[in-house]
């Protein structure tokens, strides 16, 4: 379960951009569905991500932030003794969705499609 409690108290202040990022930033990368998004590697790497707020909306369940996340991936060769081919990174990116709950700040999170 993701809770994002710094984002959900400072929502309609100066810096909430600073705390939700900082969360986000946070995260375990496993939460995040970036593994869904790779279209240039296989696997996403363990380098940190970077996101930025797109669109903040809200309705009167919840807090909504759109943001584009960018993060690495990995392509790695077939892990063989004798494979010449080494892991090299590749620059991915995602738009996700956060419905942050008004009242207990519990995150849900939707792969969205980059325009």
């Amino acid at each position: 379960m993701i809770i994002l409690k710094n984002a959900h108290n400072h929502w309609d202040q100066a810096d909430f951009s600073r705390h939700f990022k900082a969360e986000v930033q946070a995260l375990d990368k496993h939460l995040l569905p970036l593994h869904k998004a790779l279209c240039y590697s296989s696997n996403v790497s363990d380098e940190a991500v970077s996101v930025v707020i797109l669109k903040c909306t809200e309705n009167t369940q919840h807090f909504m932030v759109d943001a584009c996340v960018f993060f690495s991936g990995i392509i790695a060769g077939c892990s063989c003794a004798d494979d010449p081919t080494p892991q090299d990174l590749q620059n991915e990116a995602c738009e996700l969705r956060f419905y942050i709950d008004r009242a207990t700040a519990e995150t849900s999170i939707e792969l969205r499609q980059l325009d």
